[in-house]
């Protein structure tokens, strides 16, 4: 963004402020007419003598402070409200989940796959989708591999999969034909301190939900070749630059 020149900032900040006045004194002297109030009632009871409320009403409060206007505003019993636009910099909401997505679709489009970004599961119902889908033709393969910035509930999250990869196996069969393609599935968790404690204090639990080779599904994901057959987890850096193997009952490290 081009670097904004003194005299118009301060001109354009002059004229905003002036019209933000201006609209804010036209409520305060409506609220006011509306209360069967004079200015001096209205002033009284914020505090003030009469003179800054006439300043307010008459569009000459752009530079009376803000908790003046906060107070002539509490008493007549409304709320005043500031907002900004969003910044440009800021990251959206999931940016942590939408990473981990980018670089599953990065790894398989450099492994020559394609990669489908909340790829829907059951199309007559597009809402119900999964975070990324994999379709690998030479394997004959449509990988479900699930993003995971933050695991609310194992259980909901574990039925969750089961029912996306039984839906899309209907996708599999109008994919293949008399050959359906196969629909292996993987958890891809964020390595995060809260997630890394979690998979250590129930390792049986995620051993039983994952017993596909951890190292097998990182080189299927990195390299394109074929996923184990049984569902898999592995970790992504906070960053999400890279995959890793999960090492069951030790965590991450």
């Amino acid at each position: 963004m081009p670097r904004v020149k003194l005299p118009q900032l301060h001109g354009e900040a002059a004229r905003r402020a002036q019209e933000f006045a201006a609209r804010l004194g036209g409520e305060v002297r409506a609220s006011r007419r509306r209360r069967r109030w004079i200015q001096a009632q209205l002033a009284q009871q914020v505090g003030v003598v009469q003179s800054p409320v006439s300043d307010l009403e008459r569009v000459k409060g752009s530079t009376l402070p803000i908790e003046l206007w906060l107070r002539v505003f509490r008493v007549l019993d409304r709320d005043l409200r500031f907002d900004v636009s969003r910044d440009h910099l800021e990251e959206t909401v999931d940016a942590g989940h939408l990473g981990m997505q980018e670089l599953v679709l990065r790894l398989a489009r450099l492994s020559g796959r394609l990669g489908n970004f909340e790829l829907a599961t059951k199309p007559a119902e597009p809402w119900r989708s999964t975070d990324t889908g994999i379709r690998d033709d030479g394997h004959r393969t449509l990988i479900l591999v699930e993003c995971w910035n933050t695991i609310g509930d194992i259980g909901a999250a574990a039925r969750s999969t089961t029912r996306k990869v039984a839906e899309a196996k209907q996708l599999a069969v109008a994919l293949g034909g008399e050959r359906p393609f196969r629909v292996p599935t993987c958890w891809v968790v964020r390595a995060t301190i809260r997630n890394r404690a979690l998979v250590r204090r129930y390792p049986e639990v995620f051993a039983a939900r994952f017993p596909g080779s951890s190292v097998g599904w990182v080189q299927a994901l990195t390299t394109g070749s074929l996923p184990p057959n049984q569902p898999g987890l592995v970790w992504c850096d906070i960053a999400a630059t890279r995959v890793f193997p999960w090492r069951r009952g030790t965590g991450p490290f």
